[in-house]
Parts: C-alpha cells; structure tokens; sequence
C-alpha cells in the first residue's frame, strides 16, 4: 500500500464495483509480480492505477489479515509524488484526505491498523499521520 503524503493530506482511491470490496476506499497498491522488489512494486502499481510517478521514503508497516477465504500480507510504504496528477485508472475514483477525516470512508478491515497507525501518532495534529520528515 503507497501512503502517499502531500501537504498533509493522504492520498485514497476508490475500488472499482466489480472488484472484490467494491466502493471501499483504500490506499493504493497492488500485488507482487515475481522477481519484483517491493518498493518497485508499488511505484510500478501506482502509475498504472493513477498514472502517477511517486518515490518511497520508507516502509511504513506489515499487516497481516485473515479474511474467510484467504490470509493478506500488505505491506505499507510512506511515499511522495514525483512528478504527475492523479487520474482514476484502475479505480473508480481518488481524493486526498486529511488524516483526520479517513474514518468518513469505509476501507476494507485489513487497512484497519494502518489507518489507527496514521490517526494515533499525533492526537494534536501538528504531524499529520505522525509521519514527520
């Protein structure tokens, strides 16, 4: 998953009807092709599903999530954009949130612990995220 950082404010997309979690929103990523790294993994996801170039500061955290029929591991990743504007590619649509007002949108249950992660590091709100550089 890219948590993507601009001027305080996340970066969420929002999947598609036909995918699996349909409507949710969450932040972008995508699966892991063979041989690929994971860093370059989700620069490659992100431009194609937002036609964004972005750069990774750091890795984030590991969430492992048991659904009924299969166990996620997400991997999270603080990133920045490089050059580009999002557009809706392989989603259906994307906003940049504050931090703030993520608990409006209705992520799938395995993007729980890094949406606490991002509302929890600061309750003051001087680091949005709690993801000071």
């Amino acid at each position: 998953m890219a948590v993507i950082r601009r001027e305080g404010q996340f970066l969420i997309a929002q999947r598609k009807a036909e995918d699996s979690f349909g409507g949710c929103w969450e932040f972008p990523g995508g699966k892991l092709l063979p041989g690929e790294r994971l860093e370059d993994c989700i620069v490659r996801e992100i431009r194609e599903e937002l036609d964004l170039q972005i750069a990774v500061d750091s890795k984030l955290e590991v969430v492992e999530h048991r659904y009924p029929h299969r166990v996620i591991r997400l991997h999270s990743f603080l990133c920045r954009v490089v050059a580009g504007q999002p557009r809706a590619i392989e989603c259906a649509a994307w906003r940049w949130v504050p931090p703030s007002e993520l608990d409006r949108y209705r992520f799938p249950p395995a993007s729980g612990p890094l949406i606490a992660l991002l509302l929890g590091s600061d309750p003051g709100g001087s680091d949005p995220g709690g993801l000071r550089r």
